[in-house]
């Protein structure tokens, strides 16, 4: 297996366990945090290339806000949580009562209280991981940037340019009161640790 689309259907079921799990247990979390109920569509994971991810996520221009950890251990690799204007605004009232107008405003307050929800939701997938597999893994402490799509992506590109041109893709879809929020986390796990994974679940990885 070389790329991610050479992975097999069975490859593909255990992924979206692993993401039902992990996205279950980081709204339990999140809920918990802004003391909200939060409900939970069961989340979309796709492969595709980097080119396609911004037209998913507005355009290349369009504004969001990425929390990423590295992951060391058993597991190497990358995630990227991204929140749109509307997820961080929501989140900056209800974890901090006030009000944001623009992504610009983030003060250091804010980039503390996003980065920690992004750290809930990427370790709450490594938690997942771990927990069905027995691997061990070490998560780095959350960078968050304020940042177009295109220079977002960027850095995930960069550093696995020479490993592969696809991405996991995970959407997220939430309700919470009258409102429908979105986010979306970008899995880049190298190709040996996936096949970890999947040699722990005894299935076959390859179509």
């Amino acid at each position: 297996m070389n790329r991610y689309s050479d992975l097999s259907e069975n490859a593909h079921d255990i992924l979206r366990e692993i993401s039902n799990i992990g996205t279950g247990n980081a709204v339990t979390s999140l809920a918990s945090m802004i003391g909200r109920q939060i409900d939970i569509e069961l989340p979309e994971i796709q492969i595709m290339g980097y080119n396609d991810v911004p037209g998913l996520l507005g355009d290349i221009e369009t504004v969001q806000v990425g929390i990423l950890l590295d992951v060391s251990g058993d597991l190497k690799g990358m995630f990227m949580f991204l929140l749109d204007e509307s997820f961080t605004k929501e989140m900056i009232k209800l974890l901090l009562g006030k009000e944001l107008y623009k992504l610009a405003e983030l003060d250091e307050l804010d980039r503390s209280a996003i980065c920690e929800i992004g750290n809930i939701m990427c370790c709450s997938y490594m938690n997942a991981i771990s927990m069905m597999t027995g691997m061990t893994m070490n998560v780095s402490v959350p960078d968050m940037c304020c940042d177009m799509v295109g220079a977002i992506l960027s850095v995930p590109m960069i550093h696995f340019a020479n490993l592969s041109d696809e991405i996991l893709f995970i959407e997220n879809q939430y309700g919470l009161g009258n409102m429908s929020l979105v986010s979306h986390i970008l899995f880049l796990p190298e190709i040996e640790s996936l096949k970890k994974i999947f040699d722990a679940f005894g299935e076959p990885y390859e179509n």
